[in-house]
């Protein structure tokens, strides 16, 4: 089997800005959104957290999804931007 290319894609990128901007509106660290999310069942360190908003790790469904519940959005809102819905 093929090793998987860890290469971060448009949709990522875009996933990864948005994150750390509605992150930072909130006027939330790192710390306290990965509290958040493992609160909300994903384990997720801060270090983890710095390096899915870096581009330097992929976001999985998962962590995508908890990462939005605990924003307050839509997981399509961390996909698209904050003028989706």
């Amino acid at each position: 089997m093929a090793a998987r290319s860890l290469e971060i894609g448009a949709a990522g990128m875009h996933a990864a800005r948005t994150i750390e901007k509605l992150r930072t509106e909130r006027g939330l660290g790192q710390r306290q959104l990965a509290a958040q999310c493992t609160a909300l069942g994903c384990p997720m360190s801060n270090t983890m957290l710095s390096r899915i908003e870096r581009a330097q790790r992929r976001c999985d469904i998962d962590d995508l999804v908890a990462i939005a519940e605990a924003l307050h959005v839509s997981p399509v809102t961390l996909l698209q931007g904050s003028h989706a819905a």
